[in-house]
């Protein structure tokens, strides 16, 4: 009989500290939204100003017109300790509410929605380009919006943009199909998060596919599990058949022969062939070495072959990176001139870190993707056994700076020691990985600075261009510090990751 719930009862001194403690947390709320709506206010009034002094350029290159914005973005990113990219996109979205959305700042000003509420708002909003008919959906979302959660605001404001968007939904989709696209986003214990965005219908197939071929890998291996369990049972049956009749018979053999009876109608029945109890003993042998030979031969599955104990979304994952890094695409428009193999011969490409004790074997930590991604050590050492080459990076033993660098195979001796020395964009608040990035002369080559390693760092495309397109300079101490100096006279100190190193020890080992 199922029992009926009943709530704890609460003393009157806790109810009351409760009731106050909530009606505190509901002010606060409040006051953290009329904030946020003049954090609002402040950044798209920053944006303006920036903006204005786009206006005013004569230059016809996009990139160059853009470098008033991304200088102020990395200006506030400095005096925040954010990253430029963030604070570009919360500049963007501010001076976006400010000038389409003013009813939702306004609200969010006087505390009747939350921070949450104005983004959904923005996020399903903005594909209405004609202002009247924006307004009138945003006075009908912001009714929904001051007595619902974020998440049913989005929702709503979604199917009734949907629904008064006056553009069709085929034009619609072959600009939003423009934004596809492949990322990846950092997780704990050594994972990561790849995202693909694309038109919802392949991305709905490429799922079904891959759940379709995991529920096949799982019944195939159910299949296998099944026919250990029952030559299982059927060989434990059957050879105690065969050893009740063969008894009188063996009465003078050996354990050992009774044995081998047994397991020769183990075998047997197993294969479906009829067990005689005469022939059941002289078979023993032959068919012993039968059923061993059956298995070296792969024709009969083992107990680790036939179970397989991952679940319907980890072989989905699975077969999904198998299909990525193995597979050819249906169309391949390369030649063997151009791609030899086909892009199907192209395999994905990882730099790892690895300290030498990891690497030996005797650490479990260090190891990393690119610097910035730790991974587990047998993985590590799997790569950097099958890698076609690798570096040696040399570290003070006392300050852990990188003293030299030298390779196997031969390549550029500055670019490795950079590489091994800045790990990422050295940019602040960027963690661009090498791959992305380019190597700056800090001291611009074309006004004489040297091509020499207290002049070099990675600087990513977007740090890159901003550096040498508007007045941000950066200098290097000898030690690889970098210092970045802003237009508004603002200085950002960049120092080297610290490294783990470790210190020979002198005394004799204890054994």
């Amino acid at each position: 009989m199922a029992s009926t719930p009943r709530s704890i009862p609460l003393g009157r001194d806790e109810g009351g500290s409760l009731r106050t403690l909530v009606e505190q947390i509901r002010e606060q709320s409040r006051q953290a939204a009329k904030t946020h709506a003049e954090l609002v206010r402040l950044r798209s009034e920053a944006l303006r100003i920036a903006l204005d002094e786009v206006a005013r350029s004569r230059s016809r290159n996009a990139r160059e017109r853009e470098m008033p914005v991304r200088s102020l973005a990395l200006e506030i990113a400095v005096a925040t300790q954010s990253h430029d990219l963030t604070v570009q996109r919360e500049l963007s979205d501010a001076h976006t509410l400010t000038e389409k959305f003013a009813a939702t700042v306004d609200a969010l000003s006087a505390g009747r929605i939350g921070a949450r509420h104005a983004q959904a708002i923005l996020e399903t909003g903005v594909v209405l380009d004609d202002d009247a008919t924006r307004a009138g959906w945003e006075q009908v979302v912001l009714a929904r919006a001051e007595r619902e959660s974020p998440g049913r605001v989005r929702a709503f404001g979604r199917e009734l943009a949907e629904s008064v968007h006056p553009v069709g939904m085929s034009t619609r989709h072959a600009r939003a199909a423009a934004t596809r696209g492949v990322s990846v986003r950092d997780l704990a214990d050594g994972m990561a998060e790849l995202s693909v965005i694309l038109p919802a219908t392949v991305a709905y197939g490429i799922r079904d596919r891959l759940r379709r071929q995991a529920v096949a890998i799982r019944d195939a291996a159910l299949r296998k599990e099944a026919v250990v369990d029952g030559a299982r049972a059927a060989a434990d049956a059957a050879g105690a058949a065969v050893l009740d009749a063969a008894a009188p018979a063996a009465a003078g053999a050996s354990v050992a022969a009774a044995a081998a009876a047994r397991g020769a109608a183990a075998v047997r029945v197993a294969a479906g062939a009829p067990v005689s109890d005469a022939a059941a003993p002289a078979a023993a042998g032959s068919s012993l070495a039968a059923a061993e030979s059956e298995a070296r031969a792969g024709t009969r599955p083992t107990d680790a072959e036939a179970r397989d104990t991952r679940t319907l979304a980890q072989i989905g994952a699975d077969v999904c990176a198998d299909l990525l890094l193995t597979a050819a695409p249906a169309i391949d428009p390369t030649t063997d001139a151009d791609c030899p193999g086909g892009l199907g011969a192209i395999r994905g490409r990882v730099q790892i870190t690895v300290p030498v004790l990891t690497l030996l074997g005797h650490a479990d930590a260090g190891a990393s993707i690119d610097g910035l991604t730790p991974i587990d050590a047998a993985t590590a050492r799997h790569l950097a056994a099958h890698a076609p080459g690798w570096d040696r990076v040399l570290c003070h033993p006392v300050s852990g700076t990188v003293l030299d660098v030298d390779r196997y195979t031969p390549t550029a001796a500055q670019r490795r020691f950079l590489a091994a020395r800045d790990r990422h964009c050295r940019a602040p608040g960027c963690r661009a990985p090498i791959a992305r990035c380019q190597i700056d002369h800090n001291h611009e080559a074309h006004e004489g600075g040297p091509t020499h390693l207290a002049n070099l760092c990675h600087l990513c495309v977007r740090h890159h261009t901003l550096k040498t397109e508007t007045g941000w300079t950066v200098t290097q101490a000898p030690d690889g510090t970098l210092t970045f100096h802003s237009p508004l006279g603002q200085e950002r100190t960049e120092k080297l990751a610290p490294r783990v190193l470790f210190v020979p020890d002198t005394d004799p080992p204890p054994f």
